[in-house]
């Protein structure tokens, strides 16, 4: 099979415009899906970039990208026990040993706008999008407390107490603007990037489940994508660490997290996709600040699944969905469970090679 990259109607000339939005998917979790650093939550989420996210766009202007995201989690005392005390829960002179559960189901519908520019820059492409978030969380945490309360003097008093909480939030999360750049060398691809949050979302310190980070973020890092359009083999790899400024509500600082996403696939045919996508979250620097009374509370979690995508014409553009999903294990300090993305993406079809104008001869 040989997909041609760069004609209006070929697959590969609109696979060639993927990395710039949909298979970037340009996702980042509200926060109180409870998935890592301050109370089990971060900002980034791991499968935020997939296959062919450092092929650069086929053509300049506009695309939009949609996606719906759902996502089922749970987690045991460790994240229980930080969620309790970011909620004011656990008093601070208070020596507990928790048993308890978070669960949490997600369903967002995000929307991305991109634009990617024409004249190069440092011989590369670039683009820059905005995301905007909107959603339903519902989050429950459930389980006992018991310990023991120290008063001024060193005297101390039996603490017993069962916990039952359900929250539940449909409201509009924070704004996500991101920044690419990115090269391409025959099969081999580059790109970088700088994202981060803009903490605009709703969000309350005392709230069990919000859409919302509640302190700033910038994240930033770099990927690779083998991409054969003769063959249809893809290979792609993005590196990224996230620095978490101090939740001024909290006066918890989360710790810097480092985040692997990969993605493999073959395609088919010059419509269909099928492969693989995984990543890997480990959480690098400690936790800190006054408001951190859980120690370091550094979180990791690994996640795989498949992924099939297809390609089709919308008019004188050119449509992608992609449907991915992980299952995600080896969780520490964070929960683990199962997610499911569907993208859709709409951009600018390849432009058509002109007609030459000069006359034919034949012998």
């Amino acid at each position: 099979m040989r997909i041609k990259v760069g004609t209006s109607v070929s697959t590969a000339g609109f696979v060639w415009r993927l990395g710039a939005a949909a298979i970037a998917a340009l996702l980042v979790l509200p926060n109180d899906a409870a998935r890592a650093d301050e109370g089990g939550v971060s900002f980034w989420i791991p499968g935020f970039f997939g296959s062919l996210a450092a092929v650069p766009a086929q053509a300049p202007g506009w695309s939009m990208t949609s996606i719906y995201y759902h996502t089922s989690v749970s987690a045991g005392a460790d994240v229980a026990r930080a969620r309790e005390i970011t909620l004011g829960r656990i008093p601070a002179n208070l020596t507990a040993t928790v048993n308890a559960n978070v669960k949490a189901n997600v369903d967002l519908g995000l929307v991305a706008g991109t634009y990617t520019f024409a004249t190069p820059v440092l011989g590369g492409q670039a683009s820059a999008s905005l995301l905007g978030v909107y959603g339903s969380n519902s989050t429950s945490l459930a389980g006992s407390l018991t310990g023991a309360l120290t008063f001024p003097g060193g005297a101390t008093v039996p603490f017993s107490r069962f916990d039952t909480i359900d929250s539940s939030l449909t409201a509009f999360g924070d704004l996500l603007p991101m920044f690419q750049m990115k090269w391409n060398a025959g099969v081999n691809n580059y790109m970088t990037y700088i994202t981060g949050d803009i903490p605009v979302g709703a969000y309350q310190s005392d709230r069990l489940a919000n859409l919302g980070l509640g302190h700033w973020v910038v994240d930033a890092g770099g990927g690779y994508t083998y991409f054969d359009p003769k063959t249809g083999h893809e290979a792609t790899a993005v590196l990224g660490f996230s620095y978490n400024f101090k939740n001024p509500a909290t006066q918890y600082q989360s710790g810097v997290d480092m985040h692997l996403d990969w993605g493999a696939s073959q395609f088919l045919t010059k419509q269909w996709q099928v492969g693989l996508v995984g990543y890997l979250y480990q959480q690098i620097g400690c936790d800190s600040g006054s408001g951190d009374r859980v120690g370091c509370f550094q979180s990791r979690v690994v996640g795989v699944g498949p992924q099939v995508g297809y390609i089709f014409p919308v008019g004188d553009m050119q449509g992608y969905l992609n449907l991915k999903a992980y299952g995600e294990f080896a969780n520490q300090n964070r929960p683990a469970g199962w997610n499911v993305w569907l993208t859709f993406n709409l951009s600018p079809a390849a432009p058509t090679p002109p007609t030459s104008t000069r006359p034919r001869f034949t012998k």
